[in-house]
Formats: structure tokens, sequence, C-alpha cells
């Protein structure tokens, strides 16, 4: 059953999404050669209960970190490790955060360093806006299948396969709700959208195959061909006036994540 929300519920997810939306754009920042995953997790985890907030997936179905931190050919659900990131490499980095008991979740694929390859950079240009083209359906009278063609459509004209096994999500008090949001459909097929849903759309999008596997970890996705993949995500209400993106900060960041020197401050308590 997809819950609507009412309008007092919109206001405190509002709330929670604009928290993981400043968690990820301070993340975005964090990330260089150099850095751990694990350091940004840490990082994450502070930042969320500094604000109030706990770090939804920690503890989720026992995942055992605050953020996935998924490298080049790691689809979702990658591990925090000590694996230092290197230039050339490409991060997705996927945070919710629980506050007042709703979810917020988000999710950005960001280039390291100054060597990362173009047509690396063309996949994460092109997942991004395959993002964008999917919130622009998200009307009331819409159809869960005109969303999934609108990133499917884009992405397989440029010559990406998007991946099939993993899905978006309806997100509410739980970080998991109906309905499933597949990146992939027919227009006009699937659930009627009404004003009060609110959903998680994030594009998985891969340069090769779009099968995947998952490592001894029982949690790590990857490319079954090694090739990279980009995953993007944000949370979106449907309102009557359109689709509203709880998660959509400014790359500047905000108040709850705080400056570079809180965020460095953050890194060196690790």
């Amino acid at each position: 059953m997809i819950i609507g929300k009412s309008k007092k519920d919109l206001e405190k997810m509002r709330a929670a999404g604009r928290l993981a939306g400043e968690v990820r754009e301070a993340l975005r920042r964090m990330a260089r050669p150099g850095i751990t995953t694990l350091e940004l997790d840490a990082a994450a985890e502070r930042m969320i209960r500094d604000a109030g907030a706990l770090p939804t997936f920690k503890g989720y179905h026992k995942y055992p970190y605050s953020i996935c931190a998924s490298v080049n050919e790691q689809v979702v659900h990658g591990f925090p490790s000590n694996y230092e990131l290197r230039d050339g490499d490409i991060l997705s980095v996927d945070v919710g955060a629980t506050l007042n008991g709703w979810v917020g979740d988000t999710a950005t694929t960001v280039p390291i360093g100054d060597t990362v390859p173009e047509s690396w950079l063309a996949l994460i240009r092109v997942t991004e806006e395959c993002l964008e083209r999917a919130i622009r359906e998200c009307w009331p009278g819409k159809h869960l299948g005109d969303i999934g063609w609108a990133v499917q459509e884009h992405a397989e004209r440029h010559g990406y396969t998007v991946v099939r096994e993993y899905v978006g999500h309806g997100i509410g008090r739980k970080m998991h709700e109906d309905p499933q949001v597949p990146n992939y459909g027919k227009p006009g097929t699937g659930a009627k959208l009404r004003a009060g849903y609110v959903i998680a759309i994030e594009p998985m999008v891969n340069m090769g195959t779009e099968k995947t596997k998952t490592l001894k970890d029982g949690w790590t996705v990857v490319t079954l061909d090694g090739r990279p993949s980009a995953h993007v995500e944000h949370t979106v209400a449907i309102t009557e006036e359109g689709p509203e993106v709880l998660t959509r900060v400014s790359d500047s960041g905000a108040d709850r994540a705080g400056s570079a020197e809180a965020e460095a401050a953050a890194v060196s308590k690790v």
C-alpha cells in the first residue's frame, strides 16, 4: 500500500531531506585523492548525529555503516573501508538520515581528482540527466512507468544500460515503502501518482552490461563486466504544483552540514 503524506508530514520530510542533502554535498566536497571511504563514513555519521538525527543505513538489515561508498565498478551498497580514493576514480556516495522519525535518502557520483576519463564523466553526466528527466514526470496523474521510461530512454539513447535488479522506492517513516520505482518501464503503465506520495528516484546506469553480482560481503553490488557504474538519487514529493525535490540543496552547502572548516574537523577526529 502506498502511504500518502499530509502537509504536516511533508514539512518533517523536508527537514530530513534537507539534512541528507547537506551531508551529501559535504561529502562531495571532502571526496578527494588520499581520503578513505571509511573517513567519509565517520564524517557523515558525525554530521547526522550532531544534527539530532540518526544515520538510517546503520543497522538496517545489519548493514554496518552510515553511508554506502561505491567506487568505479561498484554499483550500490559498497562498504566504506580503508581504501584511499585515487585520482581517476569515481565514487558513488549514498546517504540516509532519519530526523524526528522521517527519512531523507539521496546519492551522488563524484569524480575524484583531475584524471577521470572523459567517458566516465559522460556516464555521470547522463545519469544525472536521467534523474532530472525522471523528476519532471512526477506530477499527479502520471504513472510510475513514465518515470522509469524517462530514465531508460535517455540512458539507452546514449549507449548505456540501466540496472534492473535494484530500484527506487517509496519513502517516509521507513526508508523503503511502497511503491517500487524501477529505472525502466513503459509510459502510461504502473501505479498512478497522487499528490502526497513521496518517492526516492535513483538511476543506476552502467557503461557496459546491465547485469550485476554481489560480493562476498553480502552487500556490495558490482557490474558483471567490471566496467564503471554511476548512481544518483533524490527524494521527491508529488504535489499539486508538481515535483518537489526534498534533498536538493546548493552546492555551497548549508547550515547543518556546516563549513569546510567543520568538515575538515570531522575528518581530523576520525
